[in-house]
């Protein structure tokens, strides 16, 4: 079989079910280019799925997603930059209006951040990707609470992004402008509960339903 039998269940129930019920909004989007007013940079964590957190349909969000939820700084090396890419085709070809890192407790890259496991491999490459952070780590007091700690480390990192997105040159020239705004948000997985960041008073907010 090409693919897993959940895979497979998942599409007849979608065909059976959204697709079913949402056939023409389907068919406008194929016919044309997505218009989303929002991306969303989210951690690749199986547990939070933005588009099932903000009950998004297609076309409604442009959605990356890697370890840990991080926006590496702006490098223009040529090298091969996944994330950078993403944003790029959002803001300046999408033309998207919010730019949202989101990011979720219990993360396990920010775990092997700041943790002492072994590389899964000898390339490392979550070790390299994480590297930045255990700065960022090394600056959050600790309360004495490990999983509070914790906690504050995965907020402290999401700012630590919504910094780095500054320093793509376009993004600081449209928030300038103000055709773009820069969010954070952060998940409580087993609370299902969203907290926002407020920056202009450097504090977390939990988000009413």
């Amino acid at each position: 079989m090409s693919l897993p039998k959940r895979l497979l269940d998942g599409y007849a129930n979608f065909r059976k079910g959204r697709y079913a019920s949402e056939s023409e909004r389907y068919l406008k989007l194929g016919e044309g280019q997505q218009k989303p007013k929002i991306m969303m940079i989210a951690c690749c964590d199986s547990r939070a799925a933005p588009e099932t957190i903000f009950d998004a349909g297609p076309g409604e969000m442009f959605v990356v997603r890697n370890v840990a939820n991080l926006v590496p700084p702006y490098t223009p090396d040529g090298g091969h930059h996944a994330t950078s890419a993403a944003l790029e085709f959002a803001v300046l070809s999408l033309g998207v209006e919010h730019l949202v890192v989101m990011g979720h407790g219990r993360c396990g890259g920010i775990r092997a951040a700041v943790g002492d496991a072994d590389p899964l491999s000898h390339t490392d490459f979550i070790g390299s990707w994480m590297r930045p952070i255990k700065d960022v780590a090394r600056a959050v007091p600790h309360s004495g609470n490990a999983a509070l700690h914790e906690r504050h480390i995965e907020r402290a990192s999401i700012e630590h992004s919504i910094a780095n997105l500054r320093t793509f040159p376009w993004i600081r020239m449209k928030e300038t402008r103000k055709e773009l705004s820069l969010h954070g948000s952060w998940f409580d997985v087993s609370m299902g509960e969203l907290h926002a960041y407020d920056e202009s008073n450097v504090a977390w907010e939990l988000i009413t339903g």
